[in-house]
């Protein structure tokens, strides 16, 4: 469930970063590159600070 979640959030960051970079400023495009970037180092490290959020909200696996 939490993965779930956490793919979620991820996708719908990048999709409204770039619904905001056409329509407001090109620069919502460094927000993309920054969840791009957490993606892989959570990919690396196993630690992701969403899934730390998650876990204080009670959400279980």
């Amino acid at each position: 469930m939490k993965n779930r979640i956490i793919r979620a959030i991820a996708g719908s960051f990048i999709l409204i970063s770039i619904v905001l970079s056409l329509y407001v400023n090109q620069n919502w495009l460094w927000f993309t590159a920054f969840v791009g970037f957490n993606l892989l180092q959570s990919s690396i490290t196993k630690w992701c600070l969403m899934e730390d959020i998650l876990d204080k909200l009670g959400v279980k696996d």
